[in-house]
């Protein structure tokens, strides 16, 4: 497959390279809902929101990486992810991911000024999403 039908993606966290590839398609969680891009996409940057990164492959088959939030840099054949915290599909684990939600709900319950309420619903909204990531990428299965 040339490169007019694919384009190179790669979602980087603040520790690693998380995945590095050819694709046809990606779509990810944008800020005023999904986006989706093809190769030869018009430049953009923009922010993410915490949500899973699809990642369609050359050989149609698809690659889900959980970020919770970021940016996201569009070149015509490179698709940039940048992220604190990404995750790859297959490494998701919902019991921690269940635990680290019952903190973030406790520590919203004890909040005692509104910067711990704005801390305590951020982490729970990236709790919630990782959750969510894990049941669409058990379902893609």
């Amino acid at each position: 497959m040339d490169s007019t039908h694919t384009i190179h993606v790669d979602v980087v966290s603040a520790e690693e390279s998380i995945f590095s590839g050819e694709a046809r398609f990606v779509a990810l969680p944008g800020e005023a809902g999904e986006l989706g891009i093809f190769p030869r996409h018009t430049p953009l940057i923009t922010r993410i929101k915490p949500g899973s990164v699809r990642i369609e492959m050359a050989d149609g088959s698809e690659e889900f990486v959980f970020v919770a939030g970021g940016l996201l840099e569009v070149q015509p054949d490179c698709v940039t992810v940048l992220s604190d915290t990404a995750i790859r599909g297959k490494d998701l684990d919902e019991e921690k991911a269940n635990l680290a939600k019952a903190a973030a709900e406790e520590a919203l319950r004890n909040a005692k000024s509104e910067i711990d309420v704005a801390v305590a619903q951020s982490e729970l909204a990236v709790m919630a999403a990782q959750l969510a990531a894990l049941r669409k990428y058990r379902l893609k299965k």
